[in-house]
């Protein structure tokens, strides 16, 4: 696949009658069958950066850095960045202080380097001690779980929505604690309710884009685990797509405004259509984990274009950063 440098506006694009999949590095335009790029203006333009995985060592920092320069160097200064998650290395398996160490570098770089209003979605290595035994936690810690990236975030909730530019915004809290200390991809009960009422409460004619970290629906499940056929059938991990997929496509059936879902999380792109609904997983601005590509996809984040008719376009941006430089 193609990827889109700063210094190139090459896109990619797909259509299929029941759903198209695109995987590699760069992701192409439209919803709802084949739009060529088009000179409309966007009503609102949104810098997806996912993944970021800062840490204080190595060269994470300056990767985060240069990818927030690329941003605001663009020819069309975005409206607005959606952090996708993951925003620091990981707080799942580390100390208190370990994780307030990564924060700390996360909230200095944005304020030194972003003039630009971020809306923040939570990743599962934002979420404080999970993993106990490494972490050291009890689970009775008043910051433990999601409420260290709520406070470090300043979020009063982990989902939420608002209005914009003619759009509805809905971000989702992807994860889930298990017993063993992992997580998996599910609504819980209570968010799937309150996300059933903000469907019915947008107005039909009102496009919808959702932000999740995991994706809802894509196809990189397949390509980031190898040795996943077992007696022929596929063996995917949980984690890595939401298992209740089934239940959001019913949902969305009901509501045909529901128009994009925005994911990060497997560190690849690829394009869903389904239904009517177009998912995108958006890459990983740290590659992988700050040591370069990930499989096909460089390190970068996507550019999305949304217009007043519900349609989108979607390019993916790699950045000047060398690991080894």
């Amino acid at each position: 696949m193609e990827k889109i440098s700063r210094r190139q506006a090459l896109q990619l694009t797909a259509v299929g009658a029941a759903g198209v999949a695109i995987g590699g590095c760069a992701t192409g335009n439209s919803s709802r069958g084949l739009l060529l790029p088009t000179e409309k203006k966007p009503v609102l333009t949104i810098a997806h950066l996912t993944d970021v995985h800062v840490k204080p060592e190595g060269k994470a920092a300056m990767g985060m850095r240069q990818a927030l320069r690329a941003v605001h160097s663009l020819p069309q200064r975005p409206d607005v960045i959606f952090n996708g998650g993951d925003a620091i290395m990981d707080a799942l398996a580390t100390s208190k202080e370990r994780a307030e160490e990564q924060w700390a570098l996360w909230k200095q770089i944005l304020r030194e380097e972003n003039t630009i209003p971020v809306q923040h979605c939570i990743g599962n290595h934002d979420i404080w001690g999970w993993q106990r035994t490494k972490a050291g936690t009890t689970g009775n810690e008043p910051l433990y779980g999601v409420k260290m990236a709520l406070e470090q975030l300043q979020l009063e909730k982990p989902y939420r929505s608002w209005d914009r530019a003619g759009w509805h915004f809905i971000v989702l809290n992807s994860m889930q604690e298990r017993g063993d200390g992992g997580y998996k991809a599910v609504l819980d009960d209570e968010q799937f309710e309150w996300l059933t009422g903000e469907l019915n409460a947008t107005p039909k004619e009102t496009p919808i884009c959702i932000l999740s970290h995991i994706p809802i629906l894509s196809v990189t499940p397949f390509f980031f685990v190898k040795n996943i056929v077992k007696d022929y059938r596929f063996d995917l991990i949980g984690a890595l797509a939401h298992l209740d997929v089934h239940r959001f496509r019913d949902l969305f059936a009901n509501h045909p405004n529901v128009k994009l879902c925005l994911s990060g999380h497997d560190h690849l792109t690829d394009r869903v259509d389904y239904n009517g609904v177009t998912y995108m997983c958006t890459g990983a601005v740290c590659g992988n984990w700050w040591s370069g590509k990930f499989m096909d996809c460089e390190p970068g984040f996507a550019i999305v274009r949304l217009y007043a008719d519900g349609t989108f376009d979607n390019t993916y941006h790699t950045y000047e950063w060398d690991p080894k430089g």
